[in-house]
């Protein structure tokens, strides 16, 4: 079973805590928003990372992630990009992708709102990890961790980072 550490927003923040939940992964996937080279460089450190860029980073960050990125993990079709509204009201750009690519897990993040939703129209399940950093109207930082085998996804974990704007001490 492969463990995937999923996060998003980090908005240039990351700290010892999030690096505690993405330690013992196989892989960390970022869905934008990611903020600074420094978040890339540290998550790298810990375990092979997938990540897009988000609408705030800067082309140091453009220049280095796609805006979409479509791939295979453990049997599964996954498309990632950062800003991807809510089934089934995706837009046109969006919508064209997902027939595009046909993904059986689409990754997103941008609404700082934790959500797993199954979309069976589309028939993929909807996962935005909320936000890990610290910038937004989100109470809650939160990640992900997601278990995969045999093309299915088995179970999902919610961690909780602990509240925005507060810094947590193990």
């Amino acid at each position: 079973m492969r463990k995937i550490a999923i996060l998003s927003d980090t908005h240039g923040h990351i700290d010892e805590q999030i690096l505690k939940f993405c330690r013992g992964c196989d892989e960390i996937w970022h869905a934008g928003d990611v903020g600074g080279l420094q978040v890339i460089e540290a998550l790298q450190e810990v375990a092979p990372l997938r990540a897009v860029y988000g609408n705030i980073d800067d082309q140091a960050l453009r220049r280095v992630l796609p805006e979409h990125l479509a791939f295979e993990a453990e049997e599964l079709q996954v498309f990632m990009t950062h800003i991807g509204a809510l089934p089934p009201r995706y837009s046109k750009k969006i919508k064209g992708l997902l027939d595009a690519h046909h993904p059986q897990l689409f990754v997103c993040g941008h609404s700082h709102i934790l959500r797993v939703i199954p979309d069976p129209a589309q028939k993929l399940l909807y996962i935005n990890p909320g936000a890990a950093g610290h910038h937004g109207f989100h109470n809650i930082r939160t990640m992900l961790h997601l278990y995969l085998a045999g093309g299915k996804a088995q179970k999902i974990e919610v961690i909780e980072l602990g509240k925005r704007g507060q810094l947590v001490q193990d």
